[in-house]
């Protein structure tokens, strides 16, 4: 036969038509069905997230094994996930996309082989993995082998965790055993009103607690976005989710032995902003928003805020400062003062955690009054939770540069990222007030009696705060102990970071040899 004929080898014809057969997942039908539900199919996603034509798909043909129920006359070429590799931005990726139109997306011994074989690629390779997630469960036919499937794929993410970046977008249902993978990964992205995850749906709910719940009320997006913190980022549509992973793996190397990415532009290094010398209010009890801070310091005004609905009296996430790429931690007196709680701590915490785990500097900007006080944060155990923040500081390794704009009060001080903590390069603008406490407070102890006897009690507290206030709370006190390395003039704050970026990219900090730490959990 001629090479260049028209009529191909009928062994090509018929890997063609296997390959057609692939691609087709649960036939027209299915995915009509999918589509009237609002949601893309698993092929589809995969040509939004990947760069055109990237994509190259492994175990195309792999069929699952199982014969009890009549499975042996419902199998499907490639079962019910799609797995391969493709770039983002040119940047190899390892991905995996459940196919909900095949057996609703089942989990199968072979479709979790299919994603283990992945998984394990991406160690070899050091490159991310982003697992795209729409499957109604275990694979009730296939009993215990499924459950087996699943204990397989979250070995590989805990092995994986700290080596490589792990994403899990979750695009339709995630429930039951299936919700601990994403979990066990780094980030979790889901899609306003057509994304949920739970370990027990609403008919359980309904039956043993007796609570009337929706699968959105129980755990859909929203919730876990703003209550229970599961979620990090929502989009308003697939698409929109999708173009979010891809913006955030420009901000993230490919793995723990990779610097990451450098982005050069043009936003001057040395760029001054007299703005910044009056954002502080000038009374110590009225708030500012700190995203406006952050927006005038970073490149291009640009922020990229992770965990916005969750615990907002923190805020996390990643810009780049002269070309570098960075992760914000920053108090935000715009909610309950900026105080840290629960919620907070274990966010801050998590977040810093990563960014040590993949070589990015984390910046700090401190503005805390202390810790959450009452019976409910006590109880619900805001030691340990404020412990954790201590912990995932002392730990990090990489670059640390902080910045106090105002109140730094207490243990809140000592654990925000402060110079006792390994901190690199350790910033205060001259609003900053360090102490044990608040003016307020500690007069109100140190002059109990003082302020009784006094002919005008509240003339004299005042006194006495302002003189506490000037001698104790100012940044002065912790420069002349050298806790503070510079007292910087707010419009400068641009230009010192990325002058310690710079100057501190090469550091060489150590932790004592070890299996691992026992961190508060």
């Amino acid at each position: 036969m001629v090479a260049n004929s028209k009529i191909a080898h009928p062994k090509i014809e018929e890997l063609r038509a296997k390959r057609d057969q692939s691609r087709a997942g649960g036939g027209p039908e299915r995915i009509k069905k999918q589509h009237e539900s609002g949601r893309s199919t698993a092929r589809e996603r995969l040509d939004i997230l990947l760069d055109p034509n990237s994509f190259r798909e492994l175990d195309a043909f792999v069929q699952h094994r199982a014969t009890d129920f009549g499975m042996d006359k419902n199998r499907h070429l490639g079962d019910s996930v799609v797995t391969g590799w493709g770039t983002i931005n040119g940047r190899l990726v390892y991905v995996y996309s459940q196919d909900f139109t095949v057996t609703g997306g089942s989990l199968s011994e072979v479709h979790a082989a299919k994603i283990c074989k992945i998984m394990e690629m991406a160690m070899k390779t050091g490159a991310p993995v982003i697992g795209l997630n729409d499957s109604g469960g275990a694979r009730i036919q296939e009993g215990v082998m499924s459950l087996g499937g699943y204990a397989d794929i979250f070995l590989r993410n805990t092995l994986a965790s700290g080596v490589i970046p792990q994403i899990s977008v979750i695009m339709g249902p995630c429930a039951g055993g299936a919700v601990y993978s994403p979990a066990l990964t780094d980030f979790i992205f889901m899609v306003k009103k057509t994304s949920y995850m739970f370990i027990t749906g609403p008919e359980v709910v309904r039956s043993v607690t007796h609570e009337e719940v929706t699968s959105e009320e129980l755990g859909g997006a929203s919730v876990h976005a703003s209550k229970s913190g599961v979620c990090h980022m929502v989009g308003e549509n697939e698409t929109e989710t999708l173009m979010l992973v891809r913006e955030m793996l420009s901000f993230i190397p490919q793995n723990n032995m990779e610097d990451p990415p450098f982005a050069p532009n043009s936003d001057d290094p040395l760029r001054a902003d007299p703005e910044l010398d009056t954002i502080i209010p000038d009374s110590p009890n009225k708030p500012y928003d700190v995203k406006e801070i952050i927006s005038r310091i970073v490149d291009d005004g640009h922020f990229y805020e992770v965990h916005s609905e969750y615990a907002q009296n923190m805020v996390v996430g990643f810009a780049r400062l002269g070309g570098h790429s960075v992760g914000i931690i920053a108090n935000q007196p715009m909610v309950l003062a900026g105080v840290l709680d629960i919620k907070a701590s274990e966010k801050a915490a998590r977040f810093i955690r990563f960014c040590d785990c993949f070589n990015i500097p984390l910046i700090t900007f401190v503005d805390v009054p202390g810790y959450m006080p009452g019976v409910e944060q006590e109880h619900g155990g805001i030691i340990m939770a404020g412990a954790k923040l201590v912990y995932a500081y002392c730990e990090a390794t990489v670059p640390k540069l902080t910045v106090t704009t105002r109140k730094s009060y207490g243990g809140a001080y000592c654990v925000m990222s402060s110079k006792h903590i390994r901190g690199d390069l350790n910033l205060a603008w001259p609003s900053a007030e360090i102490a044990v406490m608040g003016p307020d407070g500690a007069v109100n102890i140190i002059f109990r009696r003082e302020i009784a006897e006094a002919e005008d009690p509240v003339a004299r507290k005042n006194e006495l705060v302002q003189e506490y206030r000037e001698k104790f709370a100012s940044p002065y006190i912790a420069a002349a102990r050298g806790y503070i390395d510079d007292i910087i003039e707010p419009r400068d704050t641009r230009a010192r970071l990325i002058n310690g970026l710079n100057v501190f990219q090469n550091k060489r900090d150590s932790n004592p040899p070890r299996k691992h730490g026992n961190m508060p959990l």
